[in-house]
């Protein structure tokens, strides 16, 4: 699961990267995260469209 504070760090190593670079540890931490992340998106994603159902008229 992710929380919102793990989606407040991925925005911070976001930003950070952009303005001044990031250290190879942090390089590390941001993937991590961003998988994570991706991986719960898509578990949602799946959720959602598991419980559709189609109704042929």
């Amino acid at each position: 699961m992710v929380t919102e504070e793990k989606i407040a760090r991925i925005n911070y190593l976001a930003k950070k990267s952009k303005d001044q670079g990031l250290t190879d540890a942090e390089k590390q931490e941001q993937a991590k995260l961003r998988a994570e992340y991706v991986s719960a998106v898509k578990a949602n994603l799946k959720s959602q469209l598991d419980s559709i159902k189609i109704v042929e008229q």
